[in-house]
């Protein structure tokens, strides 16, 4: 049997599971014990063991669960929504107030939470009343919420980064770090778009008096409130820009400082104690378990010969390498329509890295782009599961309302991706600097 029919009746198998609704893990599993022993009979079982083992035993995994248990202590404590609330206080009489509020709150949640549907839940909970109350738009109050919760992956700390960085076999400290300027690139087309837009049309964001909050009120507040996330920050990101930690020991500060932080605020919680790392060890074992699956999968395309004739065929197509990416990236955009990231990046990251790096484009651009196109994954018609996530904060509005608020920030993602891949320097600057 040719090497192509191998390759869709395996690929096709894996998505005709994902369609009936069996689990990712479980459909990855499945369909590797399957075609290992029909490949390999019992000696493909015995090697199926040995690349499960070998996948989840990687030094630079360790990551993915103090990042998690990061966010999860921020969010169960509350402390959260007093950043949120000292953001409002700066915020003056812009237009689009509310919306640009969302915008801080999506960069604080982002570097609290890898979580998209989590950003957009808690960002609908906490300023979508106030909107309404202020009499925005539909337009206005659910698209910037839905697109700022996608900044979730964008900025580190992100156990969906360190995933991806480490299916794509490369350096988890300097992807954490190309991500940075794509994440805050999002963050301010987003800000741009909903300025104008309210200056355009100023209904759908109306004018209201705002209390004026004294400027020492307010450094007050900040110093309480913002400076302690700007040290978490620091002890993820900066420690490995100046070369003191590994990624991992990063985390391990930041999980440490967080913790302190919100003994600091809330006092000793046991009860929450418990609650934030059970949820973050079930979530972990979830992606490991995935993680695996997708080894596995990308060992399999290698035998059946899929991996290096998929590279032939892409290399020898007679265009330029960025019309390849750009084709890469509208098929990425067709399955992000029906399948939750997480899956997408594991089908695609085997058949897709071989390509790249053949094609000699540098992996930490292309991942940069591709995380983004995961995350708009998830705000696009029909299937998006941040566009349901909304729909759960908000059943006052239709799917319908929810789907044309969300269109304008899948273009300025798109935007995003472009300029990104016309200016690789924005993704490849700060990687560069940490190896000087």
């Amino acid at each position: 049997m040719d090497w192509l029919t191998l390759f869709l009746i395996i690929l096709s198998s894996l998505i005709g599971l994902f369609f009936l609704g069996v689990p990712v893990a479980f459909a990855f599993l499945f369909i590797n014990i399957l075609f290992a022993y029909l490949f390999w009979g019992d000696a493909g079982l015995t090697q199926l063991i040995l690349s499960v083992f070998r996948s989840i035993t990687s030094f630079s995994l360790l990551p993915i669960p103090l990042f998690l248990l990061m966010g999860e202590v921020m969010f169960l404590f509350g402390i959260a929504q007093n950043m949120m609330e000292t953001v409002e206080k700066w915020m003056g009489r812009l237009p689009g107030r509310l919306g640009l509020l969302a915008v801080g709150g999506g960069v604080i949640f982002a570097t609290l939470s890898g979580s998209a549907m989590a950003g957009c839940a808690m960002l609908g909970q906490t300023l979508l009343p106030e909107m309404e109350k202020r009499g925005y738009k539909y337009q206005i109050t659910l698209g910037p919420i839905m697109g700022c919760g996608t900044l979730a992956a964008m900025i580190p700390p992100s156990a969906l980064g360190v995933l991806l960085a480490s299916l794509a076999q490369v350096s988890v400290g300097d992807f954490l770090l190309s991500i940075i300027f794509p994440g805050l690139l999002m963050a301010a087309l987003i800000a741009i778009y909903i300025v104008v837009r309210c200056w355009l049309n100023p209904q759908l964001a109306p004018e209201y008096e705002v209390e004026k909050v004294p400027l020492g009120k307010k450094l007050i507040l900040t110093g309480k409130f913002i400076l302690p996330l700007g040290l978490v920050i620091f002890s993820v990101i900066g420690l490995i820009i100046f070369g003191i930690a590994t990624p991992t020991e990063s985390a391990a500060v930041g999980a440490l400082i967080c913790f302190i932080l919100a003994f600091i605020y809330k006092g000793i919680r046991p009860d929450i104690v418990k609650k934030s790392i059970v949820s973050s060890v079930r979530i972990t074992v979830m992606m490991f378990m995935i993680l695996t699956g997708a080894t596995a999968f990308s060992q399999l395309l290698a035998y059946t010969g899929a991996s290096s004739n998929l590279v032939n065929l892409a290399t020898g197509l007679p265009v330029p390498p960025i019309v390849v990416v750009i084709i890469m990236q509208f098929v990425l955009v067709l399955l992000g329509t029906f399948m939750e990231p997480l899956s997408i990046l594991m089908v695609a990251l085997p058949i897709y890295m071989p390509i790249i790096r053949h094609l000699g484009i540098d992996p930490l651009v292309f991942c940069s782009v591709l995380l983004i196109n995961m995350e708009m994954a998830t705000i696009s018609p029909p299937d998006g599961l941040v566009l349901y996530t909304m729909k759960a904060v908000a059943p006052q509005y239709s799917m319908s309302q929810i789907y044309k608020a969300s269109i304008p920030f899948i273009v300025i993602d798109i935007i995003a991706m472009a300029i990104i891949m016309i200016f690789p320097g924005i993704a490849l600057f700060l990687p560069s600097m940490a190896r000087r």
